[in-house]
């Protein structure tokens, strides 16, 4: 495959898994800020410091204004990370690979690409309705992501999709886990953290999932083990690296060389710390040096992908 097509693919879908992840986030963010419950801020300053490169001034004068965070997160496109700002770039990716993704993937990204550049969306958000503007966002996403499982087909592009989906999906768990860290200061005698930690199960569209599998009050240690360890949460560290891991060894099988074993290694190390870590060890001052320690060496990873495989200088 060409590098230029293998970029493209592996582009498309990181856009459209940054896209989702956004959407999640701050359709949650909007619906827990419409409770104004006494024992959490709804601020938006720490969604905008994960999807925007606002400076702490911006930050500070718009952090109560929902309309302009929504304006900013969703059509701005000052905003490199807005949702229209993304899902142009997932387009413009998708038609320079068109011939190696099926109909059906081209029609629903060029589908929500008509949605998110309708007028209509500014005035909406200006109305206070961006649930409206939001909800329809989402079930494109939803769409996108059934659509390519069920119709591409299972070669080259498809693991390079797959790669740039789970690289982003993998950033996007540990930077909502490093946010409300930062909120919450991971303090066992707070019981606000229960709400903190429910807040952001519901970002990763994980709270369901937790009920039905933790039984013990200790929040803290279940949150820890659903984000990073557990393998049925498709949204945790473990099973992003897992996933990574199959589509790494699928690519670079067939041909190994010196590069692409050093490209092993360096991935093997980054994943032997979340398999091997202890989780009991996590205490309140280990946990934001482990998650920014795993961050780092995740974006090293991305860096000599896209160098290996993309030809980036």
């Amino acid at each position: 495959m060409l590098s230029r097509i293998a970029d493209s693919l592996f582009w498309l879908n990181r856009y459209m898994e940054r896209a989702d992840g956004m959407l999640r986030l701050t359709s949650t963010h909007y619906i827990f800020s419409l409770d104004k419950d006494v024992n959490r801020t709804a601020t938006w300053k720490h969604v905008m410091e994960i999807f925007t490169d606002s400076d702490d001034e911006y930050l500070k004068s718009v952090e109560n204004n929902t309309e302009a965070c929504l304006k900013r997160l969703l059509i701005d496109t000052t905003n490199t990370n807005c949702l229209k700002t993304l899902v142009n770039k997932a387009r413009e990716n998708a038609r320079g690979a068109q011939d190696h993704i099926t109909k059906e993937v081209w029609e629903e990204v060029n589908s929500m690409y008509h949605l998110v550049n309708q007028p209509s969306l500014l005035h909406k958000i200006d109305s206070f309705r961006g649930l409206e503007v939001m909800e329809p966002l989402i079930k494109h996403t939803v769409l996108y992501t059934g659509i390519t499982d069920i119709t591409m087909p299972r070669g080259t592009g498809w693991c390079f999709m797959n790669l740039g989906k789970y690289i982003e999906r993998c950033l996007q768990t540990i930077a909502f886990v490093e946010s409300q860290l930062e909120i919450t200061h991971f303090c066992e005698a707070d019981t606000n953290d229960i709400l903190q930690w429910k807040y952001l199960l519901f970002s990763l569209s994980g709270y369901e999932l937790h009920v039905k599998t933790y039984r013990s009050g200790n929040h803290n240690y279940n949150m820890l083990h659903q984000v990073l360890i557990n393998e049925n949460f498709t949204r945790s560290v473990m099973y992003s690296l897992q996933r990574i891991e199959h589509y790494l060894n699928k690519i670079v099988r067939n041909d190994i060389n010196e590069e692409r074993a050093a490209l092993l290694r360096c991935f093997g190390r980054l994943f032997s710390k979340v398999r091997y870590m202890e989780l009991d060890s996590l205490n309140k001052d280990a946990v934001p040096v482990f998650f920014e320690d795993i961050k780092s060496d995740l974006v090293e990873f991305n860096q000599k992908v896209v160098q290996h495989f993309f030809s980036y200088s």
